[in-house]
């Protein structure tokens, strides 16, 4: 497993936890809204910060993908 693969599983437990989804839901959201491509094109800036911050920048990329 690569370092991006790796932090794409980081991004979908995070992402569950904060929002009390199971893995499968964080799956299908993410697969809805590309986040999945969203989080590897972008790994180089997001893997730096806080998960906070990932988490945040998630919600904001799912709003203007609705």
């Amino acid at each position: 497993m690569n370092d991006k693969t790796k932090f794409l599983a980081y991004c979908i437990e995070i992402y569950r936890r904060a929002k009390g989804l199971t893995g499968k839901q964080v799956y299908l959201l993410f697969v809805k809204f590309g986040v999945l491509n969203y989080v590897i094109d972008a790994y180089g800036a997001l893997h730096t910060t806080g998960s906070q911050y990932t988490i945040d920048d998630i919600d904001k990329f799912i709003d203007i993908n609705k």
